[in-house]
């Protein structure tokens, strides 16, 4: 097979940046190790930036968002008994969108098909070579697709595939930095079929530890409590989850909340997480493949959406106005970028959770800091920017 542009990976940032190239009459190829039902099945985070809102229309993606999404105005902050509303339209002029992932993941594979691009589903053992190569001659993909060995010749490669993908790895070694930032907790999160508790997100930090209110759609509700990396699902049942909850949101909310039976129940760790370059040679990294932020801010699918952006842009540049050389600056553009949506994933982490060796003072510069957000419209602005998305 051959191809112009090889895709590892089959999630909303593989899938969305294969649809971005074919509006713009460039050939791609979609590799996903999983089925796409196993794909679908993902529960994961659904607050969009409008910057992976406009890439949708871009990529002219048709979505429900119109009639399941939920715009959002703002945002709640509690500690303790004290609580802080942020106006993202105050200070931005912009909302955010709750749609959950695994509907623009469903959205994507629906225009896929529509356009007849080709995706290969349950790859395995996935190898890239030639990636190094400059000049004209291009890069290449093997893998194991039913019970035998293919291969992609291609010009470039797009590893989109996770971190725990092929991608990353096949830079040598010597040739990448990684830096990390391992937290000690975890979050256990629930869904319900129940009306949510707020019709804004909150995210309370109690001394009891972090809790965060979100929800799917009016009838769908997603919850969070920070948990110990020891703890287990089995570990907790409904009736003991919504106790914690209760005493961790603020009062108001907790007693008027409707709790029922969980859909699903996971406990996902905590990471911060960035490899430098984004690119060697011929392959180029996005999304998880490259980097992982906390949930905490909503930056996991928005930042892989930032890097699509740019990989595309330079692919356009490449392709379309024959400049090859736009390429070479993919790295330094979408890690000028990442690292800023670390140091807001890190603020809020730190200032939002207790951690093992909080003491009496740390505790006290927790309060202090969000009473500074309280209080001063120049630090709302700031979180507000940040929240609703810097731009590309």
């Amino acid at each position: 097979m051959r191809t112009q542009v090889c895709i590892i990976g089959g999630g909303p940032s593989g899938l969305l940046l294969g649809q971005l190239c074919h509006q713009a009459g460039i050939d791609a190829i979609v590799l996903e190790r999983r089925t796409k039902d196993h794909v679908l099945s993902r529960i994961r985070a659904g607050v969009l930036e409008q910057g992976l809102i406009n890439l949708l229309e871009e990529a002219r993606v048709p979505t429900r968002m119109g009639t399941e999404g939920y715009p959002h105005d703002g945002t709640v902050i509690s500690f303790e008994d004290m609580e802080v509303r942020i106006d993202f339209t105050k200070h931005t002029g912009t909302a955010v969108m709750v749609y959950g992932q695994t509907e623009v993941t469903r959205d994507l594979y629906a225009a896929r098909e529509q356009t007849g691009g080709t995706t290969l589903f349950e790859v395995d053992e996935v190898e890239i070579h030639n990636a190094a190569l400059e000049g004209d001659e291009g890069a290449s993909v093997t893998f194991m697709h039913q019970g035998t060995r293919k291969t992609i010749e291609c010009d470039y490669i797009a590893g989109c595939d996770g971190f725990h993908g092929p991608s990353r790895q096949a830079i040598p070694a010597d040739k990448r930095k990684e830096f990390e930032r391992v937290y000690p907790f975890g979050w256990l999160g629930v869904l319900s079929e129940t009306k949510p508790a707020h019709h804004e997100l909150i995210y309370a930090n109690s001394e009891r530890g972090f809790a965060l209110s979100s929800m799917r759609n009016e009838n769908l509700s997603r919850y969070y409590i920070q948990a110990p990396l020891t703890d287990k699902v089995a570990d907790w049942s409904d009736d003991a989850f919504w106790e914690e909850f209760k005493r961790r949101i603020p009062r108001r909310v907790a007693e008027q909340m409707e709790t029922g039976p969980t859909i699903e129940k996971s406990i996902a760790p905590l990471r911060g997480f960035v490899c430098e370059p984004m690119q060697y040679g011929r392959l180029f990294l996005a999304g998880d493949a490259a980097h992982i932020v906390p949930p905490t801010g909503a930056k996991g699918l928005n930042t892989a959406a930032s890097d699509v952006h740019y990989l595309f842009r330079a692919l356009q540049a490449c392709y379309l106005d024959k400049d090859p050389k736009a390429l070479g600056g993919y790295s330094e553009k979408a890690l000028a970028r990442v690292w800023k949506t670390q140091r807001f994933s890190w603020w809020m982490t730190k200032t939002l959770h207790r951690f093992p060796d909080t003491d009496p003072y740390e505790l006290h510069i927790q309060r202090a800091e969000i009473e500074h957000l309280a209080s001063t419209e120049s630090m709302q602005k700031t979180m507000a920017i940040n929240y609703v998305g810097l731009p590309y």
